[in-house]
């Protein structure tokens, strides 16, 4: 029951560095750092299309302590009229369909696009549509499913479907002209898909992307689709942005510091312990950059990029508990038929929503242990989902505030091989989108107030009421801390109610006994509801 931990696949982020696996001359980094050993091809250029100018080779042997910072910015300036990454022309993720409730419509932002996302039962497919009636510009959202399953506004009764034309309209006589037949009446409708239990969505509303998906696809991962895999899922509302939010998850060196004490990391046996954390180098090599995002070898593991809301990192999953040491050829070949085959995906779907705002839907799909999500709730384990990701929320949230959208590669010294992957995402958003996502017309680009930490991390409203686990979970415990509360109520209320010679003393002893144990029990629950449902403070120093 190892597996049940929330650390236990948390901890595989780290763990898949403990084993290197000797170079080839096919894994030769396209990308490497500017504090590695200098070779002639330390610096070669990541798009290998195009030859990066001798001017920028030199430039980049001055200084360690400016060489990041000049990689970029330099960078930056020669691919000014090279292709463009249109983050309008991309599929995006709205939800996982096990957290979508088909009798209600639903409420997302994306990319600043306020959208409605609903079961159409006529057709059988989830609809995603403008949040808005062309009537009074009331929001969809709010409103209701009808009996003929048509999407209904909730403000003046106007009914809409599958294909966003109005079907109703109340106020209008039914002797008098088809107002509802019109143009004008009709709700914008994007294109929607079903894909690896996740609903995505095209963000362009023109007829012209009608037939959008028969050309181009979202992302796909077979192991979301393999009935040998989990795929449980979960979600939540993320208070810094799409940009900080992607690098922190491709940041495996600040995993024993951030999340000291709630994910395990082992550290090598033939390295001494710096610290008590057990923090090491890790040896990341980006092996292509393209504008469809980059590949990199994390030691024996991999890690794709697939702009604009995929990462991933995959690497087969060893209980080994070798701690870093290298295997021998004779032990390889006995866990070949069973270590080897065993595999697990920690799968990251980063969301941008708005400025200083994102959404990350997670899933961490394995082919063994597939039993315990059987019977397991997932609440269970976003538990402890949730608590990683609010141990470095509030330190995410100050960096976004403090460093402003456009000022990383001026502010930030990476000088290690750790952040690779960092500075590979930084280096992809500088060449292809001016280093920052493009919010079109939506946003202008300032940052929201900065809200009071209670309300950073608040659990509550940016994760429980979008996961349907979570929502039953917290109604379940909230009635049973009912039921302990009018039990030891009752229990008192007999003992008062009765004589002293009616019942026995043993009898009036199990009765304090019981109003005393579910008085007791009523304040934990109450606690742990709090605690893992509402508001979970992280204090780093009593770590």
């Amino acid at each position: 029951m190892e597996a049940l931990k929330p650390s236990s696949f948390s901890s595989f982020y780290l763990s898949i560095t403990n084993t290197r696996q000797p170079k080839t001359q096919c894994d030769k980094p396209i990308l490497n750092l500017p504090f590695n050993r200098l070779t002639k091809s330390s610096f070669s250029s990541i798009d290998s299309s195009k030859e990066v100018k001798p001017k920028l080779l030199s430039s980049l042997s001055s200084s360690v302590s400016t060489e990041p910072i000049n990689l970029l910015e330099q960078e930056n300036q020669i691919h000014k009229q090279e292709e463009k990454f249109d983050w309008f022309l991309q599929w995006y993720p709205v939800m996982p369909v096990c957290d979508l409730d088909k009798r209600v419509p639903h409420a997302k932002r994306i990319m600043g696009l306020d959208i409605v996302v609903w079961w159409d039962r006529n057709e059988s497919e989830w609809k995603v549509f403008d949040d808005s009636c062309p009537h009074r510009l009331a929001p969809l959202s709010e409103g209701r499913i009808d009996q003929w399953g048509r999407l209904q506004c909730v403000y003046h009764g106007w009914c809409f479907n599958g294909s966003g034309d109005c079907k109703f309209i109340p106020q209008a006589p039914p002797d008098g002209p088809p107002v509802h037949t019109f143009k004008k009446a009709c709700v914008s409708v994007y294109p929607s898909t079903l894909q690896n239990g996740i609903v995505w969505f095209w963000p362009k509303s023109d007829p012209q992307y009608k037939d959008i998906l028969t050309k181009k696809k979202p992302p796909y991962i077979p192991e979301l689709d393999d009935p040998s895999y989990t795929k449980s899922m979960g979600n939540r509302e993320i208070p810094y942005g799409y940009e900080v939010l992607t690098e922190n998850l491709m940041d495996p060196a600040h995993v024993p510091y951030a999340h000291y004490g709630i994910m395990n990391t082992q550290a090598s046996k033939n390295r001494e312990k710096a610290d008590r954390e057990g923090g090491r180098p890790i040896e990341i090599n980006v092996q292509k950059l393209d504008i469809n995002g980059f590949v990199a070898k994390q030691e024996n593991g991999t890690n794709k990029f697939l702009p604009p809301c995929v990462f991933y990192l995959s690497a087969p999953f060893s209980s080994n508990k070798s701690n870093g040491s290298v295997p021998s050829t004779s032990s390889k070949k006995e866990q070949s038929s069973s270590v080897a085959q065993r595999k697990v995906l920690l799968l990251f779907i980063c969301v941008p929503v708005g400025p200083g705002k994102s959404r990350l839907i997670w899933a961490f799909p394995r082919n063994f242990g597939v039993w315990i999500d059987r019977i397991v709730p997932r609440w269970i384990f976003h538990v402890g989902q949730n608590l990683i990701l609010d141990s470095d929320l509030y330190l995410l949230h100050v960096e976004i505030m403090e460093l402003g959208p456009s000022n990383w590669q001026k502010a930030c010294f990476v000088p290690t091989k750790s952040d690779a992957l960092v500075v590979a995402f930084r280096k992809w958003l500088n060449k292809y989108s001016n280093g920052q996502v493009d919010w079109g017309t939506s946003f202008k680009g300032a940052l929201p107030p900065s809200p009071p930490r209670e309300q950073l991390l608040d659990r509550y409203w940016s994760h429980v009421v979008n996961c349907s686990s979570c929502r039953v979970a917290i109604k379940g415990l909230n009635a049973l801390e009912v039921v302990l509360q009018v039990l030891s109520i009752a229990s008192i209320g007999i003992l008062a109610a009765t004589k002293q010679g009616v019942i026995s003393v043993a009898a009036r002893s199990s009765l304090v006994a019981m109003a005393v144990l579910t008085f007791v029990a009523s304040r934990w629950l109450s606690h742990f509801i709090y605690k893992n449902f509402h508001f979970h403070d992280y204090n780093h120093a009593l770590r």
